[in-house]
């Protein structure tokens, strides 16, 4: 059928195969906006039967890009709406029985996000698995504030750092001793922590800081502080919160200015031609 309808000059379209029956794709979703989402991941959804998602995956429009059955399984600070063991094993039971399974994470699988453990459920089950890297947050959400995590002659690395629970003074002293950009996911409730052990390991008290709160979400929020004194005008942040620390932060604040003042003389500009 579809020969003669090339023979007969008629268009023809057609999708992909969805692939293999009964396999797992841990997908990254990039810190929550379609617009970081990857074509593999796109692909991926596509061609689910389930998607078992997290809060800080892009999940508000997922009817827009799947006919799968929806699942949410995340978890919040505190409180885990399906714990990690019962996660795995409902992807690995949904896979069994045939499905295609997408395991939707905010940002990248494998940066923070367990992703190293559902591969393993898994293989172990004998269940295909891949995985679609994500645009994690640590790099993305800085720059929804503007904020570049590395600046030539400024910072020529940076270290991304979980905030989920306190660091130990060993690491405190690591990081202080590195240089570079510091960048912790999900740090507000450890942040009065991190910023004494910082400052006892001999950090600058004026080292500047920004907590960027709600990246790419309705409400995106930055609070820029020294770290003497971040943690009273941080007290009002909440996560999902990236934070930045270094010098890399009076970058964005420069550019920002010079962004703000261009925009005042484009403002005066026409103001004075309209006259």
């Amino acid at each position: 059928m579809l020969a003669r309808c090339r023979e007969a000059g008629i268009p023809v379209a057609s999708e992909p195969a969805a692939g293999e029956s009964g396999h797992v794709t841990l997908v990254g979703g990039g810190p929550g906006t379609l617009e970081l989402l990857t074509i593999g991941a796109v692909n991926a959804l596509r061609d689910a039967d389930v998607v078992f998602y997290d809060r800080l995956a892009p999940y508000a429009e997922l009817a827009r890009l799947t006919s799968a059955e929806l699942v949410d399984v995340g978890k919040r600070p505190g409180h885990h709406k399906v714990a990690q063991c019962d996660i795995e094993k409902l992807m690995v039971d949904a896979a069994l029985t045939g499905k295609n399974v997408v395991r939707l994470k905010g940002g990248d699988p494998y940066v923070f996000g367990r992703g190293g453990e559902e591969v393993s459920a898994c293989v172990q089950a004998g269940v295909p698995v891949r995985v679609i890297s994500g645009v994690t947050s640590a790099i993305s959400v800085p720059a929804a504030a503007g904020i570049p995590v590395t600046h030539r002659e400024v910072s020529h690395m940076f270290t991304v750092v979980s905030g989920h629970a306190p660091l130990t003074e060993k690491e405190h002293t690591h990081l202080a001793g590195l240089g570079g950009t510091i960048v912790v996911l999900m740090g507000i409730g450890t942040l009065p922590q991190l910023a004494a052990g910082l400052r006892r390991a001999g950090m600058d008290p004026a080292m500047p800081i920004a907590v960027v709160e709600r990246g790419y979400r309705p409400g995106q929020r930055t609070t820029i502080a020294e770290l003497g004194t971040i943690e009273t005008a941080a007290a009002g942040c909440t996560n999902p919160a990236v934070l930045v620390i270094g010098e890399v932060v009076r970058v964005a604040e420069a550019n920002r200015d010079h962004t703000e003042a261009t925009a005042d003389l484009d403002l005066l500009a026409a103001s004075l031609l309209e006259a």
